[in-house]
């Protein structure tokens, strides 16, 4: 069975950091392009973060750019979406997704594989 599941999320406060990790079950982790979503309450799931299957390739929101740094670890099958500077415009539930190849990679219909997302709530 081909799963994602997120976890790390949590309420902080303005500036903190926090780090939201997806394990991924049933698929060839490797080959596949990861990303992470967010979605925020009466908005439309937007595109924060991908990374190739390789880890060299790395792409990110303009909103997100020199605060989030993703990673991964084809080994344990995990990638990792490290948060800095935390803004109240963060706050959305993250979801973690897969896909085996993309063009732009910014569309949530690109992507054929979803976890069930993990809430960020930044307090200011």
């Amino acid at each position: 069975q081909v799963q994602l599941v997120e976890s790390g999320g949590g309420l902080v406060q303005a500036g903190d950091s926090l780090r939201v990790s997806c394990a991924a079950s049933g698929l060839t982790f490797s080959t596949y392009v990861m990303a992470w979503f967010r979605q925020a309450p009466g908005k439309e799931r937007e595109f924060v973060s991908r990374i190739t299957w390789s880890g060299l390739k790395k792409y990110y929101a303009d909103s997100v750019k020199d605060r989030f740094t993703i990673f991964r670890d084809n080994a344990k099958k995990m990638v990792y979406l490290h948060m800095d500077s935390l803004k109240p415009e963060d706050t959305a539930v993250y979801y973690c997704a897969a896909v085996e190849s993309v063009s732009r990679g910014i569309k949530a219909d690109e992507y054929s594989i979803w976890g069930h997302g993990t809430q960020v709530t930044v307090s200011s």
